[in-house]
């Protein structure tokens, strides 16, 4: 796939992943894929740069708008940062298979979260469970090159927290965890300096442009439906690419 239909279609992931404040990688991955060969060494660091750019700029919109909590944002960040770079660590010792197995099976969880799950109303002590439940995300998302906001807003939702305001909380705890987990690959990586700086461009304005839309404008349920068929899309293409071995 050249770059120039690329970036367009990154651009409507970043917007979609904005609304939710989840960073774009979980649909990068399989979208950089299709015109870069090495998975851990290209499309892995770019997708966690995309990813911290992608959630900084939602962080903007949802802070604007006042659904930060910034403490407990501050506090989910703690076991997301130091989970996800552990997991990229573990991307450079599994085989590239694996990588790919463990990236449908993750979107098939997601998928029946948000479609088939019912979001519960929680308390503090749910919100404590969740915090828990970040580390082993991290360390399951970095390896996997995607970066833990799309499975935390779920969780954070599912531990009833409100779906706007666990977007908001995961999105500023994604920044970090998925620059650390970026700069495990960096030594590695050979990227074109050209390639990263369009990507972050187009990245970033979707991203801001998504936060800003979703805090003032979308009903949670639409943003829901929005993350899923965002996910369906980029993985079947992708799942079907790899069957037919190109």
């Amino acid at each position: 796939m050249q770059l120039l239909v690329a970036l367009p279609i990154l651009f409507g992931f970043s917007v979609a992943s904005g609304m939710l404040g989840i960073g774009v990688a979980f649909a990068a991955v399989p979208l950089l894929s299709l015109f870069l060969d090495d998975l851990v060494n290209e499309v892995h660091p770019l997708s966690l740069l995309l990813n911290g750019i992608t959630a900084l700029f939602s962080v903007f919109g949802f802070a604007h708008a006042g659904l930060v909590r910034w403490k407990r944002a501050a506090i989910l960040s703690i076991p997301t940062t130091i989970g996800a770079p552990l997991g990229a660590l573990l991307a450079r010792h599994t085989p590239e298979v694996l990588l790919w197995v463990f990236y449908f099976s993750a979107a098939l969880y997601l998928l029946y979260e948000i479609f088939l799950a019912e979001m519960t109303e929680g308390s503090e002590e749910r919100f404590t469970l969740a915090l828990v439940l970040a580390f082993p995300i991290s360390v399951m998302t970095g390896l996997i090159g995607v970066g833990p906001g799309f499975l935390l807003v779920p969780v954070l939702a599912k531990c009833g927290v409100h779906f706007k305001e666990a977007s908001a909380l995961n999105a500023v705890a994604v920044v970090p965890s998925s620059f650390a987990a970026a700069s495990m690959h960096m030594g590695h990586s050979h990227l074109d300096t050209s390639l990263v700086v369009y990507c972050v461009a187009f990245s970033a304005v979707g991203a801001l442009l998504g936060s800003i839309i979703a805090s003032r404008k979308m009903p949670v349920e639409l943003l829901r439906k929005v993350l899923g068929l965002t996910i369906i899309g980029v993985t079947v293409y992708k799942l079907f690419q790899i069957i037919r071995g190109d």
